[in-house]
């Protein structure tokens, strides 16, 4: 089952009879949590946008000043802010499907039994569905792992950076080693020592990542009927942190964010919306549109946030 870089006709695109499924990773639970693709989240003016404003104290010290140093003030100490960044970038799908495809709903490839009808009347319809599911697909994946690229000009595409990408403070090398409690609380102590805040904490991570949690963390009751073990929340000593999977996290990594920071971020077109479809003009016999948004993630300061990296995956 490959798809066609194409528009869709009635020889590469076959009906068949049978339940739809959808296979493979189509999950975007990180996207999901966050506001998903309604427009909910912050609305931008420009592609850049600002992400936070990050200041800091000093380290805590013992003054030592007599009365008599007293009544001369101390030179003045000035509290540089500084800004961090991130980008929207655009989405775009285009779909076509041929007049002969569309009319074609009664041709079925594959066996069937006699009576069955395949599923899809409108193909056109299914094939905006599919590209919606496959852009939200796109941007949770790069929510999470997208590389930062400024626009310089118009032929540079914009890139928004993802949260695991952006966490930089707060990073713990397994170098290598299976996930284990002390990985952890390692990655929790430097947070707090570091300023996190811990308001909306949740640890996102693989499948396989998810079941060592499980294994490390998992207490159950004696029971002769029910077996098995699913964590779902972690009680640390500086948050209650909700467990999710969600396969886009790298498979040797595990995150902890801070979702009361996080929100997507939409630049949108006059007159259209933050995430629409509209039609093409023709050019022959085939209904051709396009799916357009514009869209980045805002993750407040990196600081609030932390990663395992370089987790054995075996």
């Amino acid at each position: 089952m490959a798809n066609v870089t194409a528009a869709g006709t009635v020889w590469n695109c076959p009906n068949y009879v049978g339940e739809l499924f959808l296979v493979g990773a189509g999950r975007t639970p990180f996207l999901n949590i966050i506001g998903g693709l309604t427009g909910g989240g912050r609305t931008a003016s420009a592609f850049a946008f600002a992400v936070a404003q990050p200041w800091s104290l000093e380290a805590a010290a013992q003054p030592a000043i007599s009365e008599s140093a007293s009544l001369t003030a101390p030179d003045p100490v000035t509290y540089v802010r500084g800004q961090d960044v991130n980008t929207c970038q655009i989405f775009q799908k285009q779909v076509s499907v041929s007049y002969a495809k569309q009319s074609s709903t009664g041709l079925v490839a594959g066996l069937s039994l006699a009576g069955e009808v395949q599923p899809v009347g409108s193909e056109r319809d299914f094939q905006i569905m599919a590209a919606m599911r496959q852009v939200a697909l796109d941007v949770d994946w790069c929510f999470l792992n997208g590389a930062y690229q400024a626009a310089a000009d118009a032929a540079t595409p914009a890139k928004t950076r993802g949260i695991v990408t952006a966490c930089t403070t707060n990073v713990e090398d397994a170098t290598g080693a299976a996930l284990d409690k002390d990985h952890i609380e390692t990655l929790l102590r430097e947070m707090a020592d570091n300023g996190a805040q811990f308001g909306q904490m949740v640890l996102l991570c693989s499948a396989f990542q998810k079941q060592k949690l499980s294994s490390l963390y998992g207490y159950a009751p004696t029971d002769r009927t029910v077996g098995g073990l699913a964590v779902q929340q972690l009680v640390t000593d500086f948050a209650q942190i909700g467990v999710v999977w969600a396969p886009n996290v790298p498979a040797g990594t595990v995150l902890v964010a801070d979702l009361a920071v996080c929100a997507p971020v939409f630049l949108p077109v006059p007159g259209k919306g933050v995430l629409f479809y509209e039609e093409l003009s023709k050019t022959g016999a085939a209904e051709k549109g396009q799916i357009y948004g514009q869209i980045g993630l805002d993750y407040g300061p990196e600081e609030y946030h932390g990663k395992i990296v370089n987790l054995a995956t075996t």
